[in-house]
This record gives structure tokens, sequence and C-alpha cells, in this order.
């Protein structure tokens, strides 16, 4: 098992927590990994342009006059997309880029994700960060004291204090273990785990 270091809200060693290698020390595919990020960037898009095209546009399909005989160009409905107020030709309907991965697939990709943050050194375990209060400024201190800056930091918890301090500050994000995915965990520079959702982790992926 990788063992790593578990820090306070100082910055300081206080013990060790042993992560298992299934789950924090596996090779990393960046194929698996470019895949998984791109059915979640792909299910992020909207996909809601749309256009009305000559059979959503609302009026009359009466023939606007005879054939012959007027002078005029042939002409049938009013709804017609040579005409004001027609409909479009081939214009963007409401659609969906997503796409399915196996669950082992995704999985495995979040494994690959944290095995990566291990293994180059990014990963810090820390016990807690002891905000008593909503306080931006006391959660920067903390940041500045673990010697971070792009971040993403797992609790176990919905922790209110810790959410709402942190959601002001643009270089970091607070994620429920819950939902920890892929594209977050390669999105930033480091990642920090309160010490309480290594277990749900693990007990989420083995």
């Amino acid at each position: 098992m990788a063992v790593v270091s578990v820090q306070n809200a100082n910055g300081d060693k206080i013990s060790e927590v042993d992560l298992q290698d299934s789950i924090f020390n596996i090779t990393v595919k960046g194929s698996v990994l470019h895949q998984v990020v791109k059915m979640q960037l792909a299910r992020k898009r909207s996909g809601t342009a749309s256009v009305k095209n000559r059979a959503d546009v609302s009026g009359s399909t009466k023939k606007l006059f005879r054939q012959k005989g007027t002078g005029n160009a042939r002409a049938g409905s009013v709804k017609s997309p040579l005409r004001k107020g027609g409909g479009v030709v081939f214009g963007p309907q409401q659609k969906s880029w997503d796409f399915k991965i196996n669950k082992k697939v995704r999985k495995l990709a979040l494994k690959m994700a944290l095995s990566s943050k291990l293994q180059n050194e990014q990963l810090i375990v820390v016990d807690s960060f002891g905000l008593d209060e909503i306080k931006t400024k006391k959660f920067n201190e903390v940041i500045k004291a673990l010697d971070v800056k792009k971040t993403l930091i797992v609790c176990d918890d919905d922790d209110k204090n810790l959410i709402l301090s942190s959601r002001n500050v643009q270089c970091a994000k607070v994620l429920n273990s819950d939902g920890l995915n892929v594209y977050d965990i390669l999105r930033y520079d480091n990642l920090i785990l309160i010490e309480s959702s290594v277990k749900n982790i693990e007990g989420r992926l083995s």
C-alpha cells in the first residue's frame, strides 16, 4: 500500500494514511482517461439551438394566388422559406451528443485519475480544514499553508462552512466524494482529500 502523510490546516505532518494500490497506484492509460473526459464534456453540451422549419411556422397553407395569369412567380404557402416570416431551411435542431461508456471503464478511469495525482505527487491528505465559521480569509490561509494553487478538495459530507468559504475562490473547488469525477480531477493541478473521505472513495471503487 502507498503511504501518504496526513497534514493539518497549518501544513504540518501529523500522521500517515495507507492508500490501496488497486485504486491509487495503478498504471495510467491516457486513452481511457481521454475517452471518459470526452463523454463527460459531451453530456454537458446543451444542444438546445433550434429553429422553426416550414412545418413549425404558424400560418395558412392556402395557395396565395392562382398559378397562372397574375404575372407573379408561382407561390404556394405563406410559410415558404422564400418569404419573410417563413420557415428556415436546414437550420439547427435540438439534439444530444451524449454517448455511453461501460461502467467498468468509467470506474477504471477514475482510479487512473487518482493514481496520476499520487504518482505526480499532486495528492494531499488533510485531516480537516478546521473552519468553525464561513470565512474565505481562513480558507485562503489554509490553502497557502498547504502550498497549493489550483486545487480540487474532496470531503465526505456536505461541509457547509468549507463549501461556502471556498465559493468565491476561483482556483479551488469543493466536491463531495460521491460526486468525484475524472474531468474535475484532471482539470485541477492538485487534489486534496479530507482524511475521512478516503474510506468513502475506496469503498466506492473497491
